[in-house]
């Protein structure tokens, strides 16, 4: 997953900007506050309801009639439509970067603490894991377990967990050899006492990082199966729902793909510009000691 990497749609849409982790930590956070006013209150500022059919006012422009962002070839009002995405596709990406993380730093943090069979064995399991386009074992698991929410958020997860494991894997074995794990184990504290605590104290940060990174991920895969039918049922007001019905009237009435496509962008980017700060801060933080 490309955006998995530090600050890599940051920097693919800022090539040449010299942001530092307070300006990208401020700009995440405002673009956050703007990603939950819209979750809550979306809605209510759009003043129709998503699902409501209106043939007379069917592809309406922007601000025609009260309608802020036009309507659709059914008459829904797309902000009202857009604003109900907030709070399907969010709820899926987190719910499936929450999976994905439970699997990936458990395998993470087994494989980078013990030796022997155990590491090589998970290590081997996560190189066959990762050589699978993701994407594809997403469509498979979904073959089998259907569509819907839950079974999305649980496919996503499970195709998504290796990039937590070989992260966690490597950050485990450095805080491994910490001196004050080291004199912990001297001391005879037990395996389990010494993850929960130093360890897992240790990989905290990066774990928060990954975590927002892969959530942008899982965001747009989210996106991505939806739009080609494959993920939320078609009644559902997802983002990849309407950028798929958009296709449709593309040249009529544009606009109908610029709402979803504006919340998919916003959404990607506040995500990332949170994780790239907080890697630089916490980066920074971590070359000084």
């Amino acid at each position: 997953m490309s955006s998995s990497q530090p600050g890599g749609i940051t920097r693919r849409f800022l090539p040449h900007s010299r942001l530092g982790a307070p300006a990208l930590l401020i700009a995440g956070f405002l673009g956050l506050a703007v990603v939950i006013v819209l979750t809550v209150w979306g809605q209510s500022i759009a003043g129709f309801d998503p699902g409501k059919q209106n043939l007379t006012d069917r592809l309406l422009p922007p601000g025609a009639d009260g309608h802020l962002l036009g309507t659709d070839k059914l008459g829904k009002d797309i902000f009202a439509r857009v604003a109900a995405g907030f709070r399907w596709s969010i709820p899926v990406a987190l719910l499936a970067t929450a999976i994905s993380a439970s699997i990936g730093t458990t395998i993470g943090v087994i494989a980078g603490w013990n030796e022997g069979w155990i590491r090589s064995s998970l290590s081997r399991f996560m190189e066959v894991a990762i050589s699978f386009p993701y994407l594809v074992l997403a469509v498979a698991i979904i073959g089998v377990v259907g569509r819907g929410f839950f079974a999305l958020s649980l496919s996503l997860g499970l195709v998504a967990w290796v990039s937590f494991a070989r992260v966690i894997y490597a950050e485990t074995r450095r805080v491994k050899e910490r001196e004050y794990v080291m004199a912990a184990r001297l001391m005879g504290m037990g395996a389990l006492r010494i993850i929960l605590t130093y360890i897992g104290r240790g990989i905290r940060p990066t774990l928060v990082v990954m975590c927002a990174f892969i959530f942008a991920d899982l965001l747009v895969a989210e996106a991505g199966l939806s739009f080609l039918g494959l993920g939320a049922s078609l009644r559902d007001p997802t983002w990849g729902n309407m950028l798929s019905d958009s296709r449709i009237n593309l040249f009529e009435a544009p606009w109908m793909m610029y709402g979803p496509a504006s919340a998919v962008i916003l959404t990607v980017l506040t995500a990332n510009m949170i994780g790239d700060g907080l890697l630089q801060y916490w980066g920074r933080g971590t070359h000084q000691q």
